[in-house]
């Protein structure tokens, strides 16, 4: 059985080929997945569509990102199956259908990086690159019981990475330990431009812990308590500096008007036939205006500088990374856009700031996994992650 056709569904089946590596480096043993939004030399890049797929023919350079992991001595796998565009968060492609979630079976991986987290959730590598522009990192990590990071904007390069949003979109990874996830961290990131002290202040958003359901509030209550515990006491605080519905619409504008703008051409003039949810979402994404989108951009600005204020140069907000564990599979669709909704109102935060996020697998209920989340001023990635790692030392 080849990774392609693995039941786990994680992989595109495309024909394997030899990407050389370096055979010795600080990721050397370790294999890895790409997402099928990064160029690979030897393969196509379909971005979740077959005409897509069909117009890309095969690469001859690699996405630097990519390199950058071949060069530390990380070997690559194959490249995942992402959702449509990546403009959607559950997982499901209209074409190539769904695949498994590693940490519970008969729930969604969350999207639109949804065959990297199946890949690792399901121990088929060691890590996989994502991308997330509106939590498509944080949604699958957080369903999938995994680390996973949504870096500071422009921290990691997306250069022959297929874009959505040209100021959203950032490349983040996943792992299932955080000494693996800490390794690949130190080739990706590198040394940080704000970082954070060994002992940071530590911050509760108040506003956005009522936010999941009550099922998920009351498995996050003693997670937080024991975070707390070994990482000091939280103070709670305001994160929205004006009503949450307000931002959310800032982040649906914003992200509507660059998806389009990268978009749009490609699918009115090749007629790309996108599954309902996705033509959905660029409808609404070619009917934003360009008044909208400078509005948003003003809210957007005025919300960073908010944030920053927060967080100052040492605060680390403890966050909720999703309204609750992921959906059934057998779930009808307007549980997912209910859901995705939902969770649109608790993601948008990090990509309007470009501040970074890790979700950590450290809850869960009935049976399956439930993150919660680590977000630091911009610029302090790794040493988000440093804080990560100390409180996993104690946590066993």
């Amino acid at each position: 059985m080849t990774f392609a056709t693995h039941p786990a569904r994680a992989f595109m089946p495309y024909p394997d080929v030899a990407v050389p590596n370096a055979p010795e480096g600080p990721l050397a043993g370790l294999t890895f997945a790409a997402k099928d939004l990064f160029d690979v030399a030897g393969y196509p890049t379909g971005g979740g569509n077959p005409h897509v797929l069909a117009r890309s023919g095969i690469k001859t350079s690699t996405a630097p990102t990519v390199q950058k992991l071949l060069d530390a001595g990380a070997k690559f796998i194959g490249k995942s199956h992402t959702d449509e565009m990546a403009f959607s968060m559950n997982g499901k492609n209209f074409h190539y259908g769904s695949p498994y979630n590693g940490g519970a079976p008969d729930r969604i991986t969350g999207g639109s990086s949804s065959g990297s987290a199946s890949a690792v959730s399901n121990g088929l590598c060691d890590f996989a690159l994502g991308t997330d522009t509106g939590g498509s990192v944080r949604a699958p990590a957080s369903h999938c019981g995994l680390f996973g990071i949504r870096p500071s904007h422009g921290r990691i390069s997306l250069e022959l990475c297929q874009p959505l949003c040209e100021t959203l979109d950032t490349c983040g990874f996943f792992t299932r330990d955080i000494g693996t996830f800490a390794r690949v961290a130190d080739v990706l990131l590198g040394s940080d431009a704000t970082p954070l002290p060994a002992k940071p202040r530590v911050l509760i958003a108040s506003d956005l812990m009522p936010l999941p359901t009550d099922e998920a509030r009351a498995a996050l209550a003693p997670t937080i308590a024991r975070m707390e515990a070994l990482l000091g006491q939280g103070t709670p605080v305001t994160v929205a500096d004006r009503p949450l519905s307000d931002l959310y619409w800032a982040f649906r504008y914003v992200q509507g008007w660059e998806a389009w703008q990268s978009s749009g051409e490609l699918i009115e003039q090749y007629g790309l036939e996108l599954g309902s949810d996705v033509a959905g979402r660029f409808a609404f994404s070619k009917q934003v205006s360009a008044e909208q989108f400078e509005t948003s951009n003003g809210i957007r600005a005025e919300f960073t500088a908010h944030l920053g204020r927060l967080l100052g140069n040492d605060g680390v907000l403890v966050l909720p990374t999703m309204p609750d564990i992921a959906p059934l599979r057998t779930s009808p669709m307007e549980l997912f856009e209910d859901y995705r909704m939902a969770a649109a109102h608790m993601l948008c935060l990090t990509p309007l700031s470009g501040f970074p996020q890790l979700s950590l697998p450290l809850s869960g209920r009935a049976g399956a996994p439930y993150g919660i989340s680590l977000l630091g001023p911009k610029g302090s990635d790794r040493s988000l992650i440093a804080v990560a790692e100390t409180l996993l030392a104690s946590w066993a």
